[in-house]
């Protein structure tokens, strides 16, 4: 993605119209090959923001992404999206940007959020995720929390945009045969709800870039 002088602008645009929703979720949405047991799914809806932060970097756009420790209590090991659950005291805008500082370390006051995508239920960990975009004009110093993040991926706008990164395999999660499909950037796999968030992000600015 070649970089423009015009990214806040672009950014605005990308918010004017009707968000696809589940039709961009529903492609990197995982699916069990034999069906799974009711108790597999939670009746929670926990509220939780994610933050899709965007920066310029060697004439590209880049965002952040970061391979959870072992210590986490949930999703152990994966990659995801800055983000984490809300606090009684603060709004899912608050979330995102506070989550986004304590895990990688960059101020709240550094990113400017343009808009939001839409909300994922994720029915068996009963996260209730609202996504942002927000945008910085340099490349962020970043400080990652050592029991939340165990590496931080400087990802490729341009590489998003790539199809030919989608890929899908057959997995066995929690003992059941599942197709898992998936965003690979160099050795990562990135599925589940932060693919799906990436979908639907990858889908609006395909359309209004």
């Amino acid at each position: 993605m070649k970089q423009s002088n015009n990214i806040p602008e672009l950014l605005i645009q990308l918010f004017q119209n009707d968000l696809p929703g589940h039709d961009a979720h529903k492609i990197m949405l995982a699916k069990p090959l034999k069906p799974l047991p009711i108790n597999s799914f939670s009746n929670k809806k926990t509220p939780s923001a994610v933050l899709i932060l965007l920066y310029p970097k060697d004439k590209d756009l880049r965002f952040i992404l970061t391979k959870r420790t072992q210590l986490v209590k949930h999703h152990k090991g994966q990659i995801s999206l800055p983000g984490g659950v809300m606090q009684s005291n603060e709004s899912l805008q608050e979330t995102a940007l506070r989550e986004t500082w304590e895990e990688i370390g960059i101020p709240p006051e550094n990113m400017h959020v343009f808009g939001n995508l839409s909300p994922l239920h994720v029915k068996v960990s009963g996260f209730e995720i609202q996504p942002f975009v927000a945008w910085m004009n340099k490349e962020p110093s970043i400080v990652p929390a050592p029991q939340e993040v165990e590496d931080v991926l400087s990802i490729s706008l341009t590489d998003l945009l790539n199809d030919d990164i989608m890929e899908l395999e057959e997995w066995e999660i929690h003992g059941h045969p599942v197709s898992v499909p998936f965003f690979r950037f160099d050795e990562a796999k990135v599925w589940g709800a932060t693919a799906m968030i990436l979908a639907e992000f990858k889908h609006i600015f395909k359309q209004n870039s």
